[in-house]
């Protein structure tokens, strides 16, 4: 049974600190603390079995303990500006590697989502779990409640989960979580347009 949820702790991965300058290296750990995840929410929670987690912008620490946890892969929510500001993005790509990595690049402002920000990214990600059966993604935004849950739903539809059990499997687990109606209208109306997972073959095949 995976873990139901994740603790913060740990070096800071050796790996992170030669792939990013020491003025990137200190403005991560600078921006995540001011501009974090929170403490109102944990920093992820797996969803059963699924091979999924849910969570918070990662921290110098945190990204330590996400790779000792098993985490392969990573979908990254949050919208260009935020992860400019606090560099998330770039060291996610140094630990896990940049084709380990998509973006579902969104703010959370509660209106219609437009599948060009998200859809994408649920597609690679539902192509990791289903070409390798050690891949175990982090789906994360800044608190880890309501871009991230979304996107999750979308890759447990693409999955072959009814509506019904992938928003259940989603909030038992993660229950500081909401998933917001327009965002699930929005998955479900790009799941009639009959679109399929993206599998890593078909990424190779155009890097």
């Amino acid at each position: 049974m995976a873990k139901s949820a994740g603790h913060a702790g740990g070096h800071y991965p050796s790996r992170l600190r030669v792939a990013l300058t020491p003025v990137r290296d200190a403005w991560f750990r600078i921006a995540t603390k001011a501009y974090g995840p929170g403490t109102r929410t944990r920093p992820w929670t797996w969803i059963g079995d699924e091979r999924i987690a849910i969570g918070s912008v990662p921290t110098p620490e945190s990204l330590q303990v996400l790779a000792r946890e098993g985490v392969t892969h990573v979908v990254n929510c949050r919208a260009g500006l935020q992860t400019r500001f606090s560099q998330d993005l770039s060291a996610e790509r140094a630990v896990f590697g940049d084709r380990n990595v998509a973006v579902a690049p969104m703010w959370d402002h509660g209106r219609h989502q437009s599948p060009e920000k998200w859809a994408r990214a649920a597609e690679i990600a539902a192509g990791w779990l289903e070409d390798n059966p050690n891949a175990r993604v982090l789906i994360h935004c800044q608190r880890g409640r309501r871009r991230s849950l979304f996107v999750a739903y979308a890759v447990l539809r693409l999955r072959g989960r009814s509506p019904e059990v992938a928003a259940r499997d989603l909030l038992e687990h993660r229950h500081e979580a909401r998933l917001v109606p327009i965002y699930r209208k929005a998955v479900e109306d790009w799941l009639a347009t009959g679109v399929k997972p993206i599998h890593q073959a078909d990424l190779d095949a155009v890097r």
